[in-house]
């Protein structure tokens, strides 16, 4: 706003004392201030506002102006509230260094004044960032994008003050503001995507607002474009005009700290440009894995086709360069396969899982500041198969020390892919140990696929299992059938457990601990704090309900699966 525009506002109630030639100056923000030097809390632009306490005499009006002057403040005001006048000696002091100064009525407030200055200020940056905001998507649109969404946000934070970042639905830091200071951590990444996801799956329009650690957040939707239906003339339809969980799983947000359900409808518009701004980039971001999506599906094929090892590896080493860039050596490869599943089945899973995968495996292996986008990932059916290539010295030892865990895949993004998931859907995954050559790879996706069913008969939403678990009990266990599993553990834990309820005895914990302890008195004793001969007592009275003997191993390994599968 112009200092001529203050004089122009009645209700401020100011009086010029000197500078009418330099009334054109534009007013950048206000501050209020008594000390004798303000300058290092200046950045230039301002209108101060003074009530004179920094003056004990006439010198000191000099020294302040200049120092006022050299900050790059465009005009002072001073209230006569303190002195009764403005004294004189600053009037000649401002006229000195051209500084128009204004008289504040007693009866004006300072936060009057300010309040009018930042609201006008606000208004003019809005609209000065919406024309950025509209010419940025202007290049974004019809060439490469210049700097993606870092850029925006720091237009958010630099001219609006408001801390925004950009964030994947199961939770990782995409973007983020260099005005906004430190990154979020990622906990509290996690809970704003699952906030989110939640408000999401409920229909309700967006922005969602959410209190996370005493702090306000505002959860903008960011819908792809490349996520929604052709409609006649060549346009998208609303969101609304697909299922939600075709996407929610795969749209980004934009998390702003702040509160906008007080905002005027022209900074929510401005919001609402910054977000389709952002899907522009997202899209770019799709369309660059058109290449890794193809070759995965390439392979893919071959390898459920049949064909001969030299042809996969050929096809391999095609492979390698687009995902491994500069390694110059054939990397190895883990299998990581994934399902998402609705009740009712009417949405398709496949591209779902298509892009959760690329989601949460956008960073297997980075160590740097930028995430990795190296994987490659197809889908048939239901079911989507990422190739994760990785570093030789990376894979040794096949995988089992290193590369990808299904346990660590899921730790961080269970809670945002559950409230996605609501009660009616489930993802389950997958991973294979590490192949070193084509021929490998058949192996590699069918023990994947395997890992998976496992994780599916588990209980919960969102499951994982790796290739480590397919040798062991646990691969047999979840294939049993319920009629065997209850006959199996009522036959041998139910006279326990009515013995432990008839007399508060604690029969079931003591057989836990005798077995875990591997049969050793000393040991078990020790954990459960009982005397040995406590411990026999108890273990006497177990194998007399129960007819076993557990000094044999077949009896050890009959109550050992009966307690994992009750």
């Amino acid at each position: 706003m112009r200092l001529r525009a203050l004089l122009d506002t009645d209700a401020l109630g100011l009086r010029l004392l000197g500078g009418e030639n330099e009334l054109d100056r534009t007013v950048r923000g206000v501050m209020t201030t008594d000390l004798r030097d303000p300058s290092r809390y200046l950045s230039g632009g301002e209108l101060v506002l003074t009530g004179l306490a920094w003056r004990r005499d006439a010198a000191d009006s000099e020294p302040f102006v200049r120092l006022l002057v050299q900050a790059g403040v465009v005009a002072l005001a001073a209230g006569e509230a303190e002195l009764g006048a403005v004294p004189e000696d600053l009037v000649v002091a401002c006229a000195r260094h051209r500084l128009p100064l204004f008289a504040v009525h007693e009866s004006v407030a300072f936060a009057t004044i300010t309040e009018h200055v930042v609201r006008q200020v606000s208004g003019e940056r809005a609209g000065d960032l919406a024309a950025v905001v509209d010419r940025h998507r202007r290049m974004m649109t019809s060439g490469p994008a210049g700097g993606g969404p870092d850029v925006v946000l720091d237009l958010l934070g630099s001219d609006l003050d408001l801390r925004a970042w950009v964030l994947s639905p199961a939770g990782r830091l995409i973007a983020g503001s260099k005005v906004s200071g430190p990154a979020l951590p990622a906990d509290t990444c996690a809970a704003l995507a699952a906030e989110h996801l939640a408000a999401t799956r409920t229909g309700r329009r967006g922005p969602h607002r959410t209190l996370l650690d005493g702090t306000t957040y505002s959860l903008f939707p960011i819908r792809s474009w490349g996520h929604l239906p052709a409609v006649a003339g060549g346009g998208r339809s609303p969101q609304g005009a697909r299922d939600v969980r075709e996407t929610v799983l795969s749209d980004w947000l934009l998390a702003v700290e702040a509160d906008a359900g007080d905002w005027p409808e022209e900074r929510l518009d401005l919001l609402q440009g910054v977000t389709q701004l952002i899907a522009v980039e997202r899209d770019r971001r799709d369309a660059a894995r058109t290449v890794r999506r193809r070759l995965a599906q390439e392979v893919l094929e071959l390898v459920q086709t049949g064909a001969a090892p030299a042809e996969i590896a050929a096809r391999l080493r095609v492979a390698a360069p687009v995902l491994l860039p500069g390694l110059g050596a054939a990397p190895h490869w883990q299998v990581v396969v994934a399902r998402v599943e609705w009740d009712g089945g009417e949405v398709e899973g496949g591209p779902v899982a298509q892009s959760l995968l690329e989601e949460i495996l956008v960073d297997p292996l980075a160590t740097g500041p930028e995430p990795s986008d190296r994987i490659a990932v197809a889908h048939t059916g239901d079911e989507a198969i990422a190739l994760v290539p990785l570093p030789a010295v990376v894979a040794e030892h096949d995988g089992s020390e290193s590369g990808i865990h299904a346990d660590a895949l899921l730790e961080a993004v269970r809670a945002p892919l559950a409230a996605g998931l609501d009660d009616d859907g489930r993802v389950t995954l997958g991973v294979s140990a590490a192949v070193h050559s084509a021929e490998g790879l058949r192996g590699a996706l069918e023990e994947a696929r395997h890992a998976r069913r496992v994780a599916a008969a588990r209980p919960g939403r969102v499951c994982a299992a790796g290739h480590q678990e397919l040798a062991s009990h646990v691969l047999l266990l979840p294939f049993v059938p319920d009629d065997v599993r209850r006959a199996f553990t009522a036959r041998l834990l139910d006279p326990l457990r009515d013995y432990d309820r008839r007399h508060r005895a604690e029969l079931i914990p003591t057989l836990e601990a005798f077995l875990d302890c591997d049969g050793s008195w000393t040991r078990c004793a020790t954990r459960l704090h009982l005397h040995v001969n406590t411990l026999r007592y108890r273990v006497g009275r177990i194998e007399q309900l129960t007819g076993r003997d557990l000094s044999r191993l077949e009896d050890k390994l009959d109550f050992f699966l009966a307690l994992r599968m009750s």
